[in-house]
């Protein structure tokens, strides 16, 4: 387990980050390549990702140079992570690049002591070398991530909407408690899962603050850089869910589907409390651009009505949307009355 240890000044200074940090995601996405854990959630896009390697002539760059240094293991490098990653790629490649030589040999040493590092890492301190480095991370960025930034960005928007509610109601105390399942705020502590291998471990933010990072392709414990020293940066997995199922015969969206189609209904029962873009395309189980789409047809159909909090919006329903809902949940508890029993 990491315990992270928050004071007032913490509190204040804790944020969650805008946008994915594309190369935590460049590392994540490595570590669903090498696992089958949660194949289902990525099915789609694992066929597509080794396709695109295959076709771009990546694969072997990813077995002798990439997967090497992104083990799915309790330890890889700090430096591949940047904290000025979250400020977006080419951020967090120029300080990939800016990393001191000998913080980058002290890293690779400690991945191969741990882990097993390949012969030729030990150059990565060499400015050249990590520039060709960089250069493969690059490609592979635009092979593997880039394809899937439309739904990675609507992932973020929708939990950053959720997380904001947590904010308004509880403030960042609020925030943090909701983060779970892997991430218990046991206050001023936030238990954070960790590999079973790893010892536990407490990091003192001492008034640092710090910045949560939701990741698509993370799965299952949270993240932190190895060392304390650094800025304080935890990444954590997003939920994902199960493909949307069939609806029943008790569902009130049955008799909305006949009426205004099955998303369509969906979205009108989830925006009954509140939901973002990205939630509507995961409960109807469509993309975020479609679930946009279809909100906007029930706001002009007067339905629901949308706030925008920067490139985050909230759907919820109008009076008129709340009684068409109404009017179905109430449809549907008489049916079930009367079914024969």
């Amino acid at each position: 387990m990491l315990r992270i240890h928050f004071d007032d000044a913490d509190l204040a200074r804790t944020r969650l980050a805008p946008a994915p940090d594309p190369l935590f995601e460049v590392a994540a996405s490595m570590h669903r390549l090498q696992s089958s854990r949660g194949r289902w959630a990525y099915a789609g896009w694992y066929r597509a990702a080794r396709r695109e390697l295959r076709e771009q002539g990546l694969e072997r760059a990813l077995r002798g140079v990439l997967l090497p240094m992104y083990p799915r293991a309790a330890y890889y490098p700090d430096f591949l992570t940047p904290a000025t990653g979250v400020e977006g790629l080419e951020a967090g490649l120029e300080a990939l690049l800016a990393t001191p030589s000998q913080r980058v040999a002290e890293e690779v040493g400690m991945l191969d002591r741990l882990i097993g590092a390949p012969g030729w890492a030990g150059r990565l301190a060499e400015h050249d070398v990590r520039q060709e480095f960089v250069r493969v991370l690059r490609a592979y960025y635009g092979a593997v991530v880039v394809p899937q930034q439309e739904r990675i960005q609507a992932r973020i928007e929708a939990e950053r909407a959720v997380r904001g509610r947590g904010l308004l109601h509880g403030g960042v105390e609020g925030m943090l408690a909701g983060l779970g399942p892997m991430l218990r705020w046991c206050p001023p502590v936030l238990e954070v899962a960790y590999p079973r291998q790893t010892q536990d471990r407490d990091l003192y933010l001492n008034g640092r603050g710090l910045t949560l990072v939701p990741s698509y392709f993370n799965w299952g414990e949270p993240v932190a850089f190895a060392d304390p020293g650094l800025p304080p940066v935890l990444w954590y997995s997003l939920l994902h869910e199960p493909a949307a199922r069939p609806l029943r015969a008790e569902d009130p969206e049955r008799s909305l589907a006949n009426l205004l189609g099955r998303a369509r209904a969906v979205a009108l029962r989830v925006a009954a409390g509140g939901a973002t873009t990205g939630e509507i395309a995961r409960a109807a189980g469509v993309s975020a651009s479609a679930a946009s789409r279809h909100a906007t047809v029930l706001r002009d159909a007067g339905l629901i009505t949308t706030t925008r909090n920067g490139p985050a919006v909230l759907h919820t329903l109008t009076p008129t949307g709340a009684s068409v809902l109404r009017a179905a949940q109430a449809r549907a508890r008489e049916e079930s009355a009367d079914a024969p029993g």
